[in-house]
């Protein structure tokens, strides 16, 4: 028997199926899926790999598998990480490892995520026996007594939280357990992120006519078992969550299980106390703010069959769930879908493939669909379900765009309009909550010197140092360099340092200034660095009843705040202004999430959107709160301009630590595609930012539709010879940045 095997390398040398021969006593443990150590090449150690299919012979087979591990993948893993491989244009050990436990697949890494275990303290006589010793004065020691009493209501405590909450020390336990009234058992330790919370269990609402007829036409596919894609159409606070619940609640019925994903880690912990509230603690999460034991206990519960729905970020797709019955996407829209590292997947095509093998609806919903999605919907391709209304009943918030041109004309040089200034004064008062979004964070985008013109730079990134007040730091938000703030010029040594542009930072120190015993929070990437800071900074908002909510696109989507009534967009321009066909969808999207979070309750909301582009149809669509006019209007620009849905965009870009090399490789690349007809291949150019981590960067645009023979020309094109072995070719179809 010979064993197709795939070895654990980035190496796209190595991306093809080794043989290896398996020896007589491990034939029957070898199954496809299995992981193996084989001895590859001259390598002293075994190399780490997975057998991904089994043959009866081959003539290249000449070394043995060393040593075979249980079978941790099924065919239908292995199939869909070829699949990928090929779509993404990566190697098949890439995408082995998103559907491995977190953890067990990282050569570098010496300390692997494994079961954590811990001694426990359990009684071994009968407690009858135990409080008739006790009384009779057989047992005297009063700390011998204090353990067995304490134990008799909590068998089963592990060691350390014995000694310290009975106040005793390991001879006492020894003691105990040498004269068999206790034993001490090794047992997996549970790393369970729900163990802090207390969530009041609630029932399923009563659903609008809207809700019910969605629910009913996905529920009859779940009862025929077939595969079919919906999108569930809603404004915000339509109750699109109710639905997915109520959903889900009728796939556990009939003993299978659904995965719910969402786009945002700070969403994570909303929608997980929902679950928790409606299905008690049959749920999973998986996403990476969890530590590693924590994820790989979630893995192994999933895997175990011990819970029944699977909530988390995009990974959480490859989830091992057995006899799946939905899969639902939240903010289907949203960009995290797709990964920008390697391999470069977009989870919304996995759930596709997943949901068709195993003949079960695939649920997305949004506000503001992809216009890929909606256009889909157009074509009968997915069946549209729309949410017309709010399920509470309350009206979609009043917006006012503030032209900061005429801010500016009338002598406001504040970041704050005029407009937004009195409705926050107006809220304070009121003692009701607003939210302030602005999409840049940091203190100052740039920092330059006005007697020279020279700007930071980062020195290994062809970008602007960001200026972070609290720590007096520039920092590049690519790479992650920083230095100290300068107070001298490096080129003159002029002491006229200005700072350009706002962030959060300095957004919150305006507010501040202009309002007195204003309390602000902060939600950004500065602030939600450490464990379950996204959820602290959302619930102390909530229950500490602080005024105002500065934040990046982390606030916009999917929370429910009562009392925020009030929402003010600081830049509106921010995402129009980006090197992207998608620039206007973004604003659109962006600005009716946001306007979305105000007025969700009984009381009224208004949202104030400040621009230097009033004009704009984006802006004047999101103002409407009309998806469908703006939906209109773009898909006539993205047909005349031939941009998806109409095609697909392949990126290709390529790096190299010297600029020629890098131009040079790029060129050959192009030369070797530009007579293909079946593309448009424009001509190569550096990227945007054309240096990053030391690197410069050139880029290839191509249109084209994505088939088998593409992928073909494309595999091809992009193999160039081992003379550049330093250059970095990465091949990115239907990105999220084009820089």
């Amino acid at each position: 028997m010979i064993a197709e095997v795939i070895i654990n390398s980035i190496a796209k040398d190595l991306n093809k199926e080794f043989h290896y021969i398996i020896p007589e006593e491990m034939e029957e443990k070898a199954k496809i899926g299995c992981r193996v150590y084989v001895s590859f090449g001259r390598m002293k150690s075994l190399e780490e790999g997975f057998i991904t299919g089994i043959l009866k012979e081959s003539k290249y087979a000449t070394k043995k598998i060393e040593a075979i591990k249980e079978q941790e993948l099924t065919e239908n893993n292995i199939k869909l990480a070829k699949l990928m491989a090929r779509r993404y244009f990566c190697n098949v050990s890439d995408c082995v490892k998103l559907m491995l436990p977190p953890g067990t697949l990282n050569k570098d890494i010496k300390l692997r995520a494994k079961e954590k275990t811990g001694n426990f303290v359990y009684l071994k006589k009968d407690i009858e026996e135990i409080e008739f010793e006790i009384e009779t004065g057989k047992v005297k020691n009063p700390k011998q007594i204090r353990t067995l009493n304490f134990l008799v209501d909590n068998d089963g405590t592990h060691i350390s939280d014995l000694e310290v909450l009975v106040d005793i020390k390991r001879n006492t336990i020894n003691t105990l357990e040498k004269n068999g009234y206790i034993e001490i058992i090794e047992q997996k330790i549970e790393r369970n992120p729900f163990k802090n919370k207390e969530i009041k269990r609630d029932e399923p609402l009563k659903l609008t006519d809207e809700q019910e007829k969605a629910f009913n036409n996905v529920k009859e596919c779940i009862e025929e078992k077939k595969y079919k894609e919906f999108l569930i159409y809603g404004v915000t606070g339509s109750g699109k969550t109710e639905v997915y619940l109520q959903l889900i609640n009728e796939v556990i019925k009939k003993g299978k299980k659904a995965i719910m994903l969402v786009p945002e880690i700070s969403l994570t912990p909303q929608m997980v106390n929902r679950f928790i509230a409606r299905f008690g603690e049959k749920i999973a999460v998986l996403h990476s703010k969890l530590s590693i034991g924590e994820r790989f206990d979630q893995w192994q519960k999933i895997k175990n069959d011990e819970v029944s729905i699977i909530i988390g970020a995009r990974s959480a797709i490859f989830a091992p769930a057995k006899n799946l019955g939905i899969v639902i996407i939240d903010e289907e829209h949203d960009l995290s879908y797709k990964s920008d590292t390697n391999p470069r997947y977009n989870a919304k095509d996995i759930a596709n493939y997943i949901c068709k093998t195993n003949n079960i609806p695939l649920v997305l919903g949004s506000a503001t669909p992809d216009i890929n999605t909606f256009y889909n919907t157009k074509n009968n391709k997915i069946e549209l379900l729309k949410l017309s209304k709010r399920a509470t009943g309350s009206k979609l918030p009043d917006v006012t765009i503030v032209d900061l041109r005429n801010e500016l004309a009338n002598g406001n040089n504040s970041i704050i309009s005029n407009e937004l200034y009195k409705k926050i004064e107006e809220n304070l008062k009121n003692k009701y909550q607003t939210i302030l979004f602005l999409n840049r964070r940091g203190y100052s985008t740039s920092v330059m010197c006005r007697e020279c013109g020279y700007v930071m730079k980062c020195k290994n990134c062809n970008i602007t140092l960001t200026y972070h007040m609290n720590e007096d730091k520039l920092k590049c938000h690519y790479c992650g360099y920083e230095m100290r703030n300068v107070k001298k010029c490096p080129g003159c040594k002029s002491e006229k340092i200005k700072y350009f542009g706002i962030g959060t930072q300095k957004l919150e120190e305006e507010i501040k200034k202009m309002f007195a015993n204003v309390t602000t929070i902060r939600m950004d990437v500065d602030t939600v660095s450490k464990k379950n800071s996204h959820e602290n900074i959302i619930n102390k908002f909530k229950e500490e009843n602080i005024d105002i909510l500065i934040g990046t696109q982390m606030v916009v989507k999917g929370h429910h705040f009562p009392k925020v009534t009030l929402v003010g967009v600081i830049a509106a321009d921010s995402s129009l202004n980006i090197d992207d066909y998608r620039a206007s969808e973004r604003t659109f999207q962006i600005l009716t999430q946001v306007e979305g979070r105000a007025g969700r309750e009984k009381l009224p909301g208004y949202v104030i959107v400040q621009t230097y582009n009033p004009d704009n149809f984006s802006i004047e669509y999101a103002k409407k709160q009309d998806y469908d006019l703006f939906y209109n209007t773009e898909i006539l620009l993205r047909k005349q301009l031939k941009y998806p849905p109409f095609c697909d965009i392949i990126l290709i870009n390529v790096s190299d630590r010297d600029n020629n090399i890098a131009r040079k490789v790029t060129e050959q690349i192009y030369s070797n595609l530009k007579e293909n007809q079946n593309m448009s291949v424009y001509r190569p150019q550096p990227s945007p930012i054309n240096k990053i981590k030391n690197k410069y960067r050139w880029r290839i645009i191509i249109k084209c539709k994505l088939n088998n023979n593409i992928i073909n020309e494309l595999t091809e094109a992009v193999n160039i010879p081992k003379l550049y072995k330093t250059t970095r070719i990465i091949v990115d179809v239907n990105p999220n940045n084009m820089s």
